[in-house]
């Protein structure tokens, strides 16, 4: 599933080409998780203004509106002038004055949603709830340590979560934690002051060297380029159950919580 890096990367192979644009034409294929939310000639003329991205949404700015896009479990965006015809996995094409906007979504988990403002009931209803942005100075040590302290949640499960800080996705808490020296059972509360600031420093760390590398490619992410990324290459402990631990030599270690697969040290991850 694209998380916060790979959005983040997503967002930066496409905003140069994109911003400025104009909307000639929207042609959607199979439906998708939500519904556009608008007839597709309602988009026909607007200006591209900009593009944003909040926890793992892109918001493109329009001179009318804004479009959420969510790429689900399995979508990539395209941008060219030179798109072949769509396929059976191309749902929604947008034409504009510089380029083809193509979301490819295998299995539909993905949308595309046009609101008239962030304060629409139904951009609300999707961003309302999404925590700090970890990548941004609002951030806060104060903020997250408050947060842990509320919370009787495995730590891992509370950073999937993604209401207390967003986009720290299954492969990078995994990363996180070994990061910061903490098993990923441990009960949120129980993180004293020390491993808190080791634990925000490790959320920074690690997804702006996932950012910097492309993201992860496990199945079907690529850039608006056709991309693929490289963080999954070079990982501590995820998908390493029974190597050795690259700083101790303890073979990794793995179990499931919530449906989830986590990688850890037993040696350098306590309790």
């Amino acid at each position: 599933m694209p998380e916060l890096p790979e959005v983040e990367v997503t967002r930066r192979s496409l905003v140069q080409a994109i911003t400025g644009a104009r909307i000639e034409a929207v042609t959607l294929g199979k439906s998708l998780r939500w519904p556009l939310g608008c007839a597709p000639q309602t988009l026909v003329g607007q200006q591209v203004m900009g593009l944003r991205r909040r926890g793992k949404y892109l918001l493109a700015d329009t001179s009318r509106g804004v479009l959420l896009v969510h790429l689900g479990m399995s979508g990539s965006l395209r941008f060219s002038q030179g798109l072949p015809a769509a396929g059976v996995h191309d749902h929604f094409d947008m034409l504009t004055s510089q380029g083809t906007l193509r979301l490819h979504d295998p299995r539909r988990f993905g949308a595309v949603v046009y609101v008239h403002g962030e304060q629409d009931p139904v951009a609300t209803k999707l961003l309302g709830g999404l925590g700090m942005e970890p990548l941004s100075d609002g951030f806060s040590l104060a903020v997250f340590q408050a947060g842990l302290k509320k919370s009787q949640m495995p730590i891992k499960q509370l950073l999937l979560a993604g209401r207390l800080v967003v986009g720290v996705g299954n492969i990078y808490a995994s990363e996180v934690l070994f990061l910061a020296g903490i098993r990923p059972t441990t009960s949120a509360s129980r993180i004293g002051p020390a491993r808190v600031l080791k634990l925000h420093a490790a959320i920074r760390s690690v997804l702006a060297r996932a950012v910097d590398m492309g993201g992860s490619t496990l199945r079907d992410f690529s850039n608006a380029d056709g991309m693929a990324g490289h963080f999954q290459t070079q990982t501590n402990v995820y998908g390493r159950d029974g190597a050795p631990c690259h700083v101790c030599g303890t073979s990794i270690k793995v179990l499931r919580q919530g449906q989830r697969s986590s990688y850890f040290c037993p040696m350098c991850q306590r309790p």
